[in-house]
């Protein structure tokens, strides 16, 4: 990935990952100096800027083929956690365990499922050298990256996808059909949302919904 940071997250025994990597420096905790906004620009690719930058025309078209396709009373009743503007202030995620599901909603082509909602895995928010990492660690998608600072209500996910019994993250940026981008939102207390506007496969967006697991 020319004139970019590269970075790499090996996903280590299922459980955690151990990070092969260069990225820009962020702060140990809310407290610290938020640094230039710009950091997850000079990591992104120019299709996951695209992502982010269209995330609320994603959500839209994805909720109306889920009320098209006869899915509107499963959007409902996921509450905030579909709500595209539900984003409260003080968005970091703290490091620790999470329970985390995952809800896709809209469908890429001829698919009829326009609402899939799965159960509960588990997912780590990780420090990482100043930083933190996002990582489900179980499930046959699981998606791992770093977390970036970005606007009052909102921070930056990128990230690639680790599938079946893969052990180790492709590096970012080297295939176009893993990367992942999305918005890092806190929707109430000690709940958050990672926000996947235009996924490579299966829907229009997806949505993992993390909890502490304790």
């Amino acid at each position: 990935m020319s004139g970019r940071n590269k970075w790499i997250i090996a996903l280590a025994l299922g459980l955690g990952v151990s990070a092969c990597q260069t990225v820009p420096k962020m702060p140990a905790s809310a407290a610290d100096p938020v640094p230039d906004t710009d950091t997850w620009r000079a990591t992104a690719t120019d299709q996951d800027k695209e992502r982010i930058r269209n995330w609320h025309k994603s959500w839209q078209a994805a909720l109306a083929d889920a009320r098209a396709k006869g899915n509107g009373a499963d959007v409902d009743r996921e509450g905030l956690l579909l709500q595209p503007m539900a984003a409260l202030a003080n968005p970091r995620i703290p490091a620790g365990d999470y329970r985390c599901r995952t809800v896709k909603i809209g469908a890429k082509g001829r698919s009829s499922l326009g609402y899939v909602g799965y159960g509960w895995f588990r997912c780590r928010i990780t420090p990482e050298q100043g930083g933190l990492t996002l990582t489900k660690t179980s499930g046959s998608q699981r998606p791992v990256g770093r977390i970036f600072p970005d606007a009052p209500t909102r921070e930056i996910f990128l990230g690639t996808l680790v599938l079946g019994d893969e052990r180790m993250a492709i590096d970012y940026g080297s295939d176009r059909m893993r990367d992942m981008a999305g918005l890092v939102e806190r929707i109430g207390t000690n709940r958050w949302r990672l926000v996947l506007p235009a996924p490579a496969y299966e829907s229009l967006l997806d949505v993992i919904e993390l909890v502490p697991a304790n």
